[in-house]
């Protein structure tokens, strides 16, 4: 198939009612308050959660005080050829692994790990899932990608304090991209789009 015809492939997670979040924001719930089944004019629903459920980027702002909002992210940042690594390590990314895909400056990075094989079809949250490491997040920035994805809710451990390696990512600028669903292909190279 012609690389400009390939289908746009969705590894976004789908939004629902109680869906697995981080333990300390904001639950998602969505409830219909107007319904036509109950003579209302029109459907409508009211969606409440934290802005880091499912897929989602995390902004400079998020762990560095005067750092940048989302609403300024560069569009070329997030829309664009993005690769896919696929990590076999366990526990965490780490500098070892990557070494070998040669990553180059301006890269759009997403990573498949084992998260993607069972944390979306849990509504608890998974404490131990596969992370990117803090000398991980130090290659990264050094090799001067331009956007991190990984597919659970953060970049960052849950168990050994994730936030240097939000600080580390978002102090250069860089942004990082959570909660993607592995896609059913064995893609290596993918069009994105958040």
């Amino acid at each position: 198939m012609d690389k400009a015809k390939k289908p746009w492939i969705d590894i976004s997670v789908p939004i629902r009612d109680a869906m697995v979040h981080w333990p300390s924001d904001p639950p998602v719930s969505i409830r219909r308050v107007k319904d036509i089944e109950k003579g209302d004019t029109a459907n409508l629903s009211v969606i409440s959660m934290g802005v880091h459920s499912g897929t989602h980027v995390d902004a400079p702002i998020h762990f560095v005080k005067e750092g940048k909002g989302v609403e300024n992210i560069p569009l070329d940042t997030v829309v664009g050829r993005a690769r896919v690594i696929e990590i076999r390590d366990p526990e965490s990314i780490k500098p070892e692994e990557l070494v070998g895909h040669h990553i180059r400056g301006g890269e759009r990075i997403l990573f498949k790990t084992e998260n993607s094989s069972h944390v979306w079809q849990k509504y608890e949250f998974v404490e131990d899932f596969v992370f990117i490491s803090d000398a991980a997040a130090d290659f990264l920035v050094d090799s001067g990608v331009r956007l991190i994805g990984i597919d659970y809710l953060s970049v960052g451990s849950f168990k050994h304090s994730g936030s240097y390696v939000h600080k580390t990512v978002n102090r250069q600028r860089k942004w990082a991209t959570s909660g993607r669903r592995r896609s059913t292909s064995n893609e290596t190279a993918l069009r994105l789009a958040l």
